[in-house]
């Protein structure tokens, strides 16, 4: 390999521009429109630009990324995280164009990106299991018969695809036609398949895995744990390494599954293991991510290993070098997203008017933008990660508090704030594992509590919600602004017009769903704050709309 085209965007095209440099490869970027001037675009050694700005004409257009391959003389691709990465059909072409794919054979990623083949997988090699509906062909009336037998609440699931994406939970059987719906519809537009299955889920448990690297040879090495509980929407917020408070039987049991799960499947390159630990201490699989992770910079802190640098190698036919590594130390990531935590983590782009990174002791910061820069609305909320490292997870507590104290971002809100105030609960700092009673639905069912706590903190008014209706006056003199219509139910967020749920003509009540629309990976339900009857519709499913301008008018 000489040169690589990565296939991605954001702080992971950054990270791989960095690693290419560091290992003597040339980096090609690929930007869409809102792209071009990114920080990773400038910082590659060529960029070359895409068409339009959704992801399915930029990030996912196979045929365009392949094309650009081809131009600048690229031998090889690396797909960071999302987008392409675990898609089976772009790593074969990618191999069928004479280019080096830089991850696992499109064989494993197809037997493992499929939960439900992951699951036969993991059942083969003994790996625990909870009880699940799989078999495709999901119904309401299939459903409703494994709720009696296993009684609820019950997890659906995207058979294809992660990052909590196609994921809802049911814990009353009258939710239950609605959220097959709201999975399928999330996990078609996510992954371009709709197909979901159904498990037991684990009330109160916390989100173990495994970084393993495996070569071609058959090796496979498991580098260190990590703890990723705290979560909303399924979607990871902190992430930390190793996992705290496990015992020697489970961290076998955890090895020996991944293992096992990898080597069924002559895995090659960087993979996660997946893995829920229950309040009693019981270890269930859940799934194998087969790519490199957001969070992959904590075990990086405490191994010393660049897991970037060993895909570089593993790719050429390098044998690993190792199989135990020595853990130091304790490192805590924390995603800085562009999100309002007291508005149901709104996604929020914008310009970044002022950006003060900390330093220090045991801080990294893997940040995609810089001060200047807008965070566009039509990809994930991600701004960058905040990596603290201590000699033991008491001291990294201790530097992380420090630094989100120091790290300053104005002109956009962020989850900032939610992570100091995170920083001050005892069910997260906790010294002992009795007191460790993070779960993976903490932060929502905490979130009130964690508002309250934040305004004590930042010592500022709360963030209202902002309203989605405008009232307008004096509506005759007005009537050439709002033609056919009174009141304006407005897009509370610039994006992507998922479902119009309402025909002119329709009567609607207060808190009806008027529409569903999706922004930096997020889907958002329209909720009209008033009774009425439609007057008009102003856009129609997959359009794209600005924040503040009107869906629909009301009479």
């Amino acid at each position: 390999m000489k040169k690589i085209l990565i296939a991605n965007r954001g702080e992971i095209a950054l990270r791989i521009v960095r690693a290419c440099r560091d290992a003597g490869y040339g980096s090609v970027a690929i930007a869409s429109e809102a792209d071009i001037q990114a920080l990773y675009a400038r910082a590659a050694d060529e960029v070359y630009p895409l068409k339009g700005n959704s992801p399915l004409e930029t990030y996912l257009n196979q045929d365009a990324i392949l094309d650009i391959a081809t131009r600048s003389g690229a031998d090889a691709v690396h797909p960071g995280y999302g987008l392409l990465s675990e898609n089976e059909i772009f790593a074969a072409a990618v191999e069928a164009a004479g280019l080096v794919w830089i991850g696992p054979p499109a064989e494993a990623i197809s037997q493992l990106g499929d939960k439900v083949r992951a699951r036969a997988i993991a059942r083969k090699v003994g790996a625990p299991l909870l009880p699940s509906l799989e078999g495709g062909n999901l119904t309401v009336e299939r459903a409703h018969e494994f709720i009696e037998a296993n009684g609820l609440p019950i997890i659906i699931k995207a058979q294809n695809g992660g990052g909590g994406r196609g994921m809802r939970i049911v814990r009353a059987v009258d939710e239950l036609e609605a959220q097959i719906a709201a999975a399928e519809r999330e996990a078609g537009l996510a992954f371009g398949r709709p197909e979901c299955f159904v498990e037991v889920y684990a009330e109160h448990a916390r989100h173990v895995e495994t970084q393993c690297l495996a070569d071609a040879d058959g090796t496979v090495a498991v580098l260190a744990t990590r703890d990723c509980t705290l979560q909303r929407r399924q979607q990871k917020l902190i992430e930390e390494a190793p996992a705290p408070f496990l015992s020697d039987v489970q961290l076998k049991q955890l090895k020996e599954s991944s293992i096992g799960i990898l080597k069924e499947v002559d895995y090659r390159g960087a993979a996660t293991c997946e893995f829920l630990v229950t309040a009693k201490g019981e270890i269930y699989f859940l799934e194998v991510n087969t790519r490199v992770q957001v969070e992959h910079p904590v075990t990086e802190e405490i191994t010393g290993v660049d897991i970037i640098r060993e895909m570089f190698n593993i790719a050429e036919g390098k044998p690993l070098l190792f199989t135990d590594v020595a853990v130091r130390g304790h490192s805590i990531e924390f995603r800085i997203n562009a999100e309002d935590p007291w508005a149901d983590f709104r996604p929020v782009p914008g310009k970044i008017k002022r950006l003060q990174l900390p330093g220090g002791p045991g801080v990294r910061v893997d940040f995609g933008y810089a001060e200047g820069d807008t965070i566009p609305p039509y990809y994930d909320s991600l701004v960058g990660k905040l990596i603290v490292t201590g000699r033991d997870r008491g001291q990294a507590l201790a530097r992380a508090s420090r630094a989100l104290t120091e790290l300053k971002l104005e002109g956009v809100k962020t989850i900032i704030p939610l992570h100091r105030t995170i920083l001050n609960r005892d069910e997260f700092v906790a010294t002992y594992p009795q007191e460790f009673v993070v779960h993976t639905r903490w932060i929502d069912a905490e979130i009130g509590r964690l508002s309250e706590e934040a305004l004590k903190l930042e010592d500022q008014p709360s963030t209202q919600q902002a309203s989605l209706i405008e009232r307008v006056e004096d509506f005759a003199e007005d009537s050439a602004d709002f033609p056919g219509y009174r009141i304006g139910v407005k897009a509370p967020l610039s994006g992507l017009v998922l479902e119009v749920c309402v025909n002119e003509g329709d009567r609607i009540n207060r808190g009806d769903v008027v529409a569903i629309m999706e922004s930096m990976k997020m889907e958002q339900s329209i909720i009209a704050e008033e009774s009425g009857v439609v007057a008009k519709i102003n856009v129609v499913k997959g359009a794209f709309i600005d924040m503040d301008a009107d869906l629909i008018g009301l009479d």
